[in-house]
């Protein structure tokens, strides 16, 4: 099988050939190591492969099974694979290797994925571009020197360029629906603890990260998703495995009433200022909606987006400080020598000067918003919004300048942390850290579901991708309009069938 037939067909299609005899699970195999090895060393979504392994098991891997040997990768964060490296894209970590897989890549493989390697994410997943210091940077296959987004920049690379079909992915604050946004991918984040975290976690970021998957079509998404949802014995949410959501997508879902809004109480406070090709892609969705029977009326909910940015990035601070004494009880380097980027060393400097009462406060708005979406959508069955401002950004025009990183070494001061929260640095990184991306987090924090659909092509010839949120809990519903979307005519496909 040539690379160029391989990478036409998602992962369920190819199953499909596996699985009546035209082709074989070797001659997958083969293809996807053949375009990794051809488009990685420019493309750099790979940070390490397992091909000899992945061969192996590949080899154990039954040809009834939904994915029947296909190809895909993992992303290089969270997700463990025992006895292998996972180094959370951070130089500090290189040498690290979990004890046992994590529960999200035994599922995986039993539902008959091969996991060829691991994707780049930035250092300890903590941005929404996928620039770290250890590793080259992803290339947005749209067009070189282009961010994929991230934190799941690598896996999106993967994906958008045809390495894989499928890709594992993860979000805590965006981290799969910003890059499907920027590679023309579909990006679904399930809702709170739909898929565990198990064994080495039972929450991160207080139940604000889940994994899940980046794919180009909606049925590869269900498909996973049926198969890795539902808790670990030891989790912390009773969430018992569901059925159906790939049955789902065989109808359209009922009529709905569908809020849209150009997400302005979640950026105004940032400086925020949405392109106007995220609004033709906005405006694009909401016609396309319209035109399918359901009831489309512009509004936005009573959230306030300055309480919800402070709230984020102050338990973002925390838990990063714990996460840095994490990596040094397993590295055995004191947290003040561990071989991490300024950038994450002043966030964890900051972190490990918060109040547990700031911390609390904080936590307690997550509550306050999860209250007044759940009112909202007593009302709408879905909002649509921006996923971010625009386009993906040039690498490098997010990341902080070397100016920047040089200010925040005067953390190191004693003392200076402290009164830099109590000036209103925390403001400031809030702005600096979500004004392209101020959309994405709520629903991180309220727990629902929420998609990034790939709905428009910008002047410049980049992908914009339009987030859709749902109540918690109606990831089912959330698939099956995907599904109906996808149908549409302005539904766009990844670069290579551009």
């Amino acid at each position: 099988m040539h690379f160029n037939d391989y990478r036409q067909f998602d992962a369920t299609g190819l199953a499909e050939l596996i699985q009546r005899g035209e082709v074989s699970q070797n001659e997958v195999f083969a293809a996807a190591v053949n375009g990794i090895e051809a488009l990685n060393p420019s493309l750099h979504a790979v940070v390490r492969t397992r091909f000899a392994k992945a061969q192996q098991e590949s080899q154990q891997c039954p040809q009834d099974s939904v994915f029947a040997g296909v190809p895909t990768l993992s992303k290089d964060l969270l997700m463990a694979i025992g006895g292998e490296p996972l180094t959370f894209g951070s130089a500090a970590l290189s040498a690290w290797c979990p004890s046992e897989d994590s529960l999200i890549i035994r599922r995986a493989r039993a539902a008959g994925l091969v996991v060829l390697g691991q994707t780049a994410t930035p250092e300890m997943g903590l941005m929404g571009i996928t620039e770290p210091k250890a590793y080259p940077h992803p290339q947005n296959p749209w067009r070189e020197g282009y961010s994929p987004g991230g934190s799941s920049g690598g896996s999106a690379t993967a994906v958008a360029s045809g390495m894989v079909p499928i890709a594992l992915a993860g979000d805590g604050g965006g981290s799969i629906r910003i890059p499907a946004s920027y590679c023309g991918l579909f990006g679904f984040k399930p809702s709170r603890g739909r898929v565990p975290l198990a064994p080495h976690h039972g929450e991160v970021w207080q139940g604000a990260v889940i994994e899940h998957a980046l794919t180009r079509s909606v049925r590869d998404s269900a498909a996973l998703l049926e198969h890795i949802n539902g808790m670990s014995p030891a989790g912390p949410y009773p969430i018992p495995r569901e059925t159906g959501y790939l049955a789902a997508l065989t109808a359209a879902p009922r009529p709905l009433r569908i809020a849209v809004s150009m997400g302005d109480f979640l950026g105004q406070g940032l400086g925020t200022r949405v392109s106007a090709d995220v609004k033709t892609a906005v405006e694009k969705v909401a016609k396309a909606l319209e035109s399918m029977g359901h009831a489309v009326e512009w509004c936005s909910p009573p959230v306030d987006g300055d309480a919800l940015a402070d709230s984020y990035l102050t338990l973002y601070l925390g838990h990063l400080a714990a996460d840095l004494q994490w990596v040094s009880q397993q590295t055995g380097v004191a947290v003040s020598r561990l071989d991490i980027e300024p950038s994450t060393r002043a966030i964890g400097r900051l972190g490990a000067r918060l109040l547990a009462r700031d911390y609390e406060t904080a936590k307690r708005y997550w509550h306050v918003a999860a209250k007044q979406m759940s009112q909202f959508h007593q009302r709408y069955d879905a909002l649509i919004m921006p996923v971010a401002a625009g386009t993906a950004p040039r690498i490098g025009d997010l990341y902080p300048s070397p100016v920047r990183e040089c200010l925040m070494s005067l953390l190191a001061i004693p003392g200076v942390p402290a009164l830099a929260l109590k000036a209103g640095l925390l403001k400031r990184l809030a702005t600096d850290a979500l004004q392209y991306t101020p959309f994405t987090q709520l629903a991180n924090l309220t727990g629902q579901p929420a998609m990034s659909v790939p709905f428009h092509m910008a002047e410049n010839g980049l992908p914009v991708g339009v987030q859709v949120l749902g109540r918690l809990g109606d990831d089912k519903l959330m698939l099956q309009l995907a599904g109906a979307m996808e149908q549409h005519e302005n539904w766009r496909y990844s670069a290579f069938t551009s």
